[in-house]
């Protein structure tokens, strides 16, 4: 298996983006030593696309607005640069320069932009395969004992680009509930697919995401194993989240764990944002619901001060995504360059 890096240390550095492609028994990533800087951050955007993203060299050139010659050189000065790893190893310039703003603007300890690879309008596969190198890295840092997780298609996503890796002792827990009124559309059950990529041990909430009455939530949670569940999910030192949306056409609605005409009246109250069962209006206040009282998960106090980081991106949660971190609640954010570019602007 051949396997190619460029690693440029003139270009800013913040994190690294991680590719495994399989396309010819290759698995290939970029950085970059004796190219200008500019040429340099080309070379990797190309390279990205190209062994990340899956695109033909044609595709690329289009995509960056170049003839098909250069695109092909600035893949080839790549592979001519000889180093060789598992994971790209360079950073874009101007996804370096979004994270700076976000961070700046949003006062984050960590944030993480990727390169596009198409106009989706929910990139999931970018998202996952930065969201997967992500959770590997904190797993075999072996820093952080255990780690809670929500739900989502963008978590499901990562946890799917992400390679069998030894848990190396961390622990998973469930931040919330998980069961749906739709069996059929269990929703993106990453806890389970953590523990089986990793073998760790891992703990779930036996119960809904959202009880049909308080009375009925009260009941569960009087139960030992649900309260030792949520004790573990408070004591977590990372929480990886998902954000939602508040539109008809959410997450939650589609998965059957609320009614339409529920997350309706959470767009009446102002809802924007969803992040772990909360909901949060355009200036990331909190808002009360019909639902709030009925949610198992960690409440607002639980997420205070927490290193709390969301996996999150694409047009359709742009509003979402400036809500929640409006709220104040997240020390992270792991996003594509187009969602960056509006959150910056």
């Amino acid at each position: 298996m051949k396997i190619i890096s460029y690693r440029d240390k003139n270009i800013m550095r913040c994190k690294n983006y991680h590719a495994a492609q399989h396309r010819a028994g290759d698995m290939a990533i970029i950085g970059g030593t004796s190219v200008r800087d500019d040429e340099a951050s080309m070379a990797t955007r190309a390279a990205w696309l190209h062994y990340a993203g899956g695109l033909t060299q044609a595709e690329v050139a289009k995509r960056l607005g170049l003839t098909s010659l250069k695109a092909h050189r600035l893949i080839m000065k790549a592979n001519q640069e000889g180093l060789v790893k598992v994971y790209i190893d360079g950073d874009v310039s101007e996804c370096v320069e979004l994270e700076q703003k976000l961070s700046s603007r949003y006062g984050l300890d960590y944030c993480e932009v990727v390169p596009d690879f198409d106009s989706e309008d929910l990139p999931l596969k970018a998202l996952g395969i930065s969201g997967a190198q992500f959770l590997r890295r904190e797993i075999e840092r072996g820093e952080t004992a255990l780690i809670g997780v929500g739900h989502g298609r963008t978590l499901a996503a990562s946890i799917e680009y992400m390679p069998r890796t030894a848990s190396n002792n961390t622990r998973f827990v469930s931040l919330l509930g998980g069961l749906t009124r739709k069996f059929s559309a269990n929703p993106h059950d990453v806890i389970h697919r953590l523990a089986e990529r990793t073998g760790a041990e891992a703990y779930v909430m036996p119960v809904p995401f959202f009880a049909n009455t308080v009375e009925d939530r009260d009941v569960l949670f009087s139960q030992r194993g649900v309260r030792e569940v949520f004790d573990l999910a408070k004591s977590a030192d990372l929480l990886m989240v998902g954000i939602g949306t508040a539109e008809r056409e959410a997450s939650l609605v589609a998965t059957g764990m609320i009614e339409m005409s529920e997350i309706e009246q959470i767009q009446k109250c102002g809802g924007t944002g969803e992040l772990l069962g909360h909901f949060f209006d355009e200036k990331g206040r909190p808002i009360e619901t019909a639902l709030s009282n009925r949610t198992f998960t960690l409440g607002r106090e639980d997420l205070k001060n927490r290193r709390t980081v969301a996996v999150a991106g694409g047009r359709i949660k742009t509003r979402a995504i400036r809500a929640v971190l409006g709220s104040g609640f997240l020390s992270g954010l792991v996003t594509d360059e187009r969602t960056a570019q509006a959150l910056a602007a």
